[in-house]
């Protein structure tokens, strides 16, 4: 936030994963506070949820690390040109998952305290929620994620970027 006071840049490229908070925390920020700042988000995560986040949250542009060098300068003109800037293979990543719906906050504590091997029980202890909640929780997740069963939505969601391991 300090940097992009004193430098008002045309164009911001940030990461999506730094040290002291997330790049969706520090979009959102920003965007709140300029709502003018045209970002773009760099990563090397997978899958479509945290592009989906971005854009939600106002991104202009997504980069992976991957393609850095052949697609920089073709995304920092585009977006300068107020225009959004979306590698091919992250937009087939979305459209793949088109129209399904996002996982919400508490959906998605549910599955990270599932995918560390809590029964229903300890996760409602844990969120402090009944199991029952948890139980229809679960089943919200395994209907959104179309998924057959706990270790089939973790397996999901690690690869569409919903949780980490």
């Amino acid at each position: 936030m300090a940097a992009f006071e004193a430098l008002r840049p045309d164009i911001t490229i940030m990461d999506i994963s730094m040290p002291r908070t997330s790049g969706l925390q520090a979009l959102e920020a920003l965007r709140r506070a300029y709502g003018h700042a045209r970002v773009i988000m760099l990563t090397t995560l997978p899958g479509e949820h945290y592009v989906r986040r971005a854009i939600e949250l106002g991104a202009a542009g997504f980069l992976m690390k991957h393609s850095l060098r052949r697609d920089l300068l073709d995304a920092i003109r585009a977006v300068h040109a107020g225009n959004r800037w979306i590698p091919a293979d992250v937009a087939r990543t979305l459209a793949d998952h088109y129209g399904q719906s996002s996982l919400s906050e508490r959906e998605i504590e549910v599955l990270r305290s599932a995918a560390a091997g809590n029964s229903n029980k300890r996760i409602g202890v844990h969120l402090g929620i009944a199991e029952d909640t948890v139980k229809a929780h679960v089943r919200t997740i395994l209907a959104k994620l179309d998924a057959r069963d706990r270790t089939h939505a973790v397996a999901l969601a690690v690869k569409r970027g919903i949780i980490s391991l």
